[in-house]
């Protein structure tokens, strides 16, 4: 038994074990092995988690398949253990399980754009394989787990867009591998962690859109792979750290909106050679713009606006893929003839679209190097700096400029007929300048144009009737000029023109009467001119009028008494004309009315006492010589009264006529002192509301919804999306609704919107607190409204819930009777309100039920009015000349079959609607239900089912609520049930397909009253 024996055995044994180990490997799949019956059991629990997946991709996730094979879930190879879990954009709802901590061999976790609430869970500590979380656009909460420091490979976190909160986990930079850490638009407060100068693999660091504030520590100095660094929109002070300056791999470096102070280094533009975007607008930098930045050839954007840096423009030669250039609200330029020297350097910049100008020092006139400016350039502002001479003709080569802003500056000579060749141009503004001679005619190509202000230059001769071409203007400034002639008629053919200025010029003649035929004018000012003849009755027909001053000419006769239509009034000034007769007592009702000039007239007789007339420092009267009474502020005369002659007055009749006249007299007092007190206290609460909401701007919208975060995003409709905002005065919560214009017919909306809300008031309306009309940070337009905030959200919500995110509050399932009866009632109150106590008919065209707000006590406010038509008296309920232009009337569904036929919008199109909403109500099923195929609709559901089967038409949860109201009571039953059909047949009668047979909206509203206190006598109803 020599060496060679051990070896027969060695050798026998060693094939033995490998066979053995073979076939074991071989059938490895065929075995469940604990590692993979704890991973399939883990993405069980993560699935139990998901409480809304409207794509059905979690069906997957079952025994019939392996779950390597279930959706979004990757294995190894080798061990079938979990490797990636990729289930982004979604919809996902729910929460993250903390299950997802045992699938121990996750790289990859990408749950990204879906809606997953809660926290992170901390038992992603476990998951030491890990290297890319992605967390980003969700609505996450609470705060980052400091144990996620223990997942030492990880390379990417990203959870930008949630509502985390808290500080920076200082452990985080523990994380040494780190290469993208990405937390913007979120809640964070505090600094930057110290510890993160560890993080020499970061390339990316994106904190924008949060709290931070301090200093921005100098911990960069080994993060030499860093390309994207952005602080945007904090609170951050102090200096830029010197270590940042050292980062030449940075492309994007962007910081604006802060509180940073300093100057820029002389060498900028050659320590970022890889820079393409550097944004500092909106903070405290100082000194002037660094001469090298011409070396920086790869910048696209230079956003400097917003800050105190001063001097001369230095060459900006070599910037060939420049598109954006803001230098706007500086100190920029001294006066001086070569401060513009740097736009022909510019031409070389062939991608230029945005040059941002205004609100500067720049002097010297404007070369004619403009023309050669970059033909893709849209927007070239130079508003409000010290700029001499001439227009350039030259500006003509930019066929592509969509605005042009000159205004308040010194420019002279005549306005260049080139300018009619920019087709493109929707708003041109060369107001307060020294420009004169004529219009050039070639104004009539700028078919565009929405915005045209030439106010305060030296303008003259007439206005060219060619202008008509403009069809598109809305806002048309010629005031403050040496305009001279008759105003043409052809002036008053802009139908869209909502705000004329014609003011201090020397036109002569007539108002023409086809100004009635501007329905949508908003603002009219033709003062200081040498108009003449009557006030021309058909302005009657201008309802929205909100401001008309025609003082300073010389307009004779009465105040026409059709201008008692125009209640929409805010200033009112007739004053320096040659007007008699008496002050119509109408003006007094105008409600609106802050402001009326009625001085240096003819005008006589007794001055009215209410309304506008009760304020002294409102209304101006002096120069009246006639006029007597009023209050004793006008320090006026006393009327002089007829007397009955004192003949044929037996003492008896003397006695009873002054007893009479005395309690008349107490009464009167009593209800005037009634009257005035409470009107009183309304327009004190109403001034303190407009005193409590200013006009907004985009810097303050910004704050409010942290950077129109997507957390704060609270719906979405047909022109833009609707954010919550918390207001910085005071700390109250509005809803902001950020038109996306984009969008066909955006501009349009945003206009009807401002329009319907000026004049109405309801408490079943959603009140309007202000607006922003302005340009964002990239020069962009910028629209929004700004709401009350409704805390319980649409009635979409609550009829079709889906699991809502971020709630601190549970909401309850559903509506329940007494709620839902108040509710349609409210909706109907409010159309009835607008559809016949509005001065001017309003149509709502699109009420559906996310359009139906709910606030704390569940009353309901008609929202939306992007839609919103007015009609003519006469069209109130027969169709007249109100073909919509918008194209869309209304939203499928709810919109009455007349419209696709193509009938005008009238008040029977909403009653439509608000037939289909109350069905939908109280039946819970949507007019766009799948089960309504062919010929079959809710209407026609819901009209058969009253016949015999009514209970199967109606929500559940309703006849639920029926059969448990008043247990033991038959009686209660029956009377709810009785009441419910009820309101089912107000909802029939309503949305009939025949116009002629719908029932008006004031009977629905009496008819829904009378059931509901009918339910209230016995108890039933709230």
């Amino acid at each position: 038994m020599g060496m060679g024996f051990y070896n027969s055995i060695s050798a026998v044994f060693l094939s033995s074990f490998f066979m053995h180990a073979f076939i074991l490997h071989s059938c490895l799949p065929c075995f469940a092995l604990p590692g993979n019956e704890t991973d399939r059991l883990a993405l069980l629990e993560i699935k139990a988690s998901i409480t809304h997946d409207p794509f059905q991709v979690l069906t997957s996730w079952n025994e019939t398949i392996h779950f390597c094979s279930w959706h979004g879930v990757t294995c190894g190879r080798r061990h079938k253990r979990v490797t990636s879990l990729s289930l982004p954009s979604l919809k996902l709802a729910g929460s993250i399980s903390p299950h997802v901590g045992n699938l121990s061999f996750l790289r990859v976790i990408d749950l990204q754009n879906n809606s997953l609430g809660h926290e992170i869970p901390p038992e992603f500590r476990r998951l030491h394989r890990l290297q890319d979380l992605q967390l980003n656009n969700n609505s996450l909460s609470g705060e980052i787990p400091t144990n996620l420091s223990r997942c030492s490979q990880l390379l990417r976190l990203a959870v930008g867009f949630n509502v985390l909160m808290g500080k920076i986990p200082n452990e985080l930079g523990l994380l040494s591998k780190l290469r993208v850490f990405s937390i913007h638009s979120n809640h964070f407060t505090g600094g930057v962690p110290t510890s993160f100068s560890n993080l020499s693999s970061l390339e990316k660091f994106s904190a924008s859109f949060n709290n931070l504030s301090g200093t921005i520590p100098d911990i960069f100095g080994r993060m030499t792979n860093l390309s994207f660094l952005a602080f945007d929109v904090n609170s951050f002070s102090g200096m830029l750290p010197p270590s940042i300056f050292n980062l030449s791999s940075l492309t994007v470096l962007a910081m604006l909106s802060n509180k940073i102070q300093g100057s820029l280094p002389s060498n900028l533009g050659m320590v970022f050679p890889s820079l393409h975007t550097f944004s500092i607008s909106i903070n405290q930098f100082s000194g002037s713009i660094p001469v090298s930045l011409s070396n920086a050839s790869n910048l696209i954007e230079f956003s400097m606006g917003g800050n105190q840096l001063h001097g001369k423009v230095p060459p900006l030669t070599n910037l060939h893929k420049l598109k954006r250039l803001v230098l706007a609200d500086n100190h920029l330029g001294s006066g001086g003839i070569d401060d513009l020297a740097f736009l022909c350097n510019l031409s070389n910049a062939t991608h230029l679209e945005i040059l941002q100008m205004f609100t500067n020092n720049f002097g010297g006139t404007l070369p004619q190097c403009i023309g050669n400016l970059s033909y893709s350039l849209q927007k070239f502002n130079i508003a409000q700096n010290k700029i001499l001479g001439s227009i350039p003709n030259e500006i003509a080569n930019l066929a592509n400029l969509e605005l042009l802003l000159m205004s308040w500056n010194q420019l002279s000579g005549h306005v260049p007929p080139g300018v009619g060749k920019l087709h493109k141009l929707y708003q041109l503004s060369f107001g307060w300048n020294s420009l004169c001679g004529n219009l050039p005619s070639s104004f009539r190509n700028l078919s565009q144009l929405n915005v045209l202000s030439l106010t305060g230059n030296k303008l003259q001769g007439n206005i060219p009737p060619s202008l008509i071409e403009c069809q598109n203007l809305r806002i048309l400034h010629l005031g403050a000029n040496n305009f001279s002639g008759i105003i043409s008629q052809e002036i008053f053919g802009l139908l869209n023109l909502y705000d004329l200025s014609l003011g201090q010029n020397q036109f002569i003649g007539s108002l023409p009467e086809n100004i009635g035929i501007l329905i949508n004018l908003e603002y009219l000012d033709i003062s200081d001119n040498m108009l003449f003849g009557k006030i021309p009755t058909s302005l009657v027909s201008c309802i929205k009028l909100e401001y008309l001053d025609m003082h300073g000419n010389i307009f004779n006769g009465t105040i026409p008494s059709t201008l008692n239509s125009l209640r929409g009034l805010t200033e009112l000034s007739l004053s320096h004309n040659n007007l008699s007769g008496t002050i119509p007592e109408f003006l007094e009702r105008f409600v609106f009315l802050e402001s009326l000039n009625l001085s240096y007239n003819n005008f006589e007789g007794m001055l009215p006492i209410k309304g506008v007339f009760k304020n002294a420092t409102a209304t101006s009267v002096e120069g009246n010589n006639k006029l007597c009474g009023g209050i004793p502020e006008f320090h006026l005369p006393k009327c002089k009264l007829q007397h009955a002659k004192k003949e044929g007055l037996s003492l008896t009749m003397k006695l009873v006529l002054s007893l009479v006249c005395g309690i008349l007299g107490v009464i009167f007092a009593l209800t005037f002192l009634y009257l005035y007190c409470s009107r009183r206290d309304k327009k004190g609460r109403a001034t303190s509301d407009s005193d409590k909401f200013p006009q907004m701007s985009y810097q303050s919208l910004l704050k409010a919804t942290n950077g129109f975060a997507s957390t704060n995003l609270v719906g979405m409709g047909s022109f833009g999306s609707v954010y919550k905002g918390v207001l910085e005065e005071g700390e109250t919560t509005v809803a902001i609704k950020v038109l996306n214009l984009v969008r066909r017919g955006a501009y349009k909306s945003f206009i009807a919107e401002c329009e319907a809300f000026k004049n109405i008031r309801h408490r079943n309306l959603v009140k309007v607190l202000s607006a922003c009309s302005g340009f964002d940070y990239r020069g962009e337009d910028f629209k929004a409204l700004i709401y009350e905030f409704m805390v319980n959200g649409s009635l979409e919500e609550w009829l079709h819930p889906i699991h809502t995110i971020g709630e601190t509050k549970e909401r309850p399932r559903s509506l329940t009777i007494s709620q839902r009866l108040n509710i349609v009632i409210d909706v109907a109150m409010a159309l009835d309100y607008l559809h016949h106590h509005c001065e001017t008919p309003i149509v709502h065209c699109d009420l559906k039920p996310s359009n139906i707000l709910l606030n704390e006590d569940m009353i309901a406010h008609v929202g939306d009015f992007g839609l919103v038509r007015f009609l003519p008296k006469a069209a109130e309920n027969c169709s007249g000349n109100q073909s919509s232009s918008l194209g869309i009337k209304g939203t499928i569904g709810y919109a009455p079959p007349e419209y696709g036929m193509g009938h005008e919008v009238w008040t029977q199109g909403d009653v439509y609607s608000f037939g289909i909403l109350l069905l939908e109500i109280f039946t819970g099923k949507r007019p766009t239900d799948d089960m309504f195929q062919g010929t079959s609709n809710l209407y026609s559901f819901v009209k058969t089912a009253l016949l015999e089967q009514v209970e199967e038409v109606l929500d559940p949860v309703l006849v639920q609520e029926s059969n448990h109201a008043d247990e033991g009571r038959a009686r209660n039953r029956v009377l709810i049930i009785g009441s419910l059909i009820s309101v089912l047949e107000i909802g029939v009668a309503c949305s009939a397909e025949l116009p002629r047979d719908r029932l008006n909206i004031c009977d629905a509203v009496a008819h829904m009253c009378r059931i509901r206190n009918k339910l209230r006598a016995n108890g039933i109803c709230e």
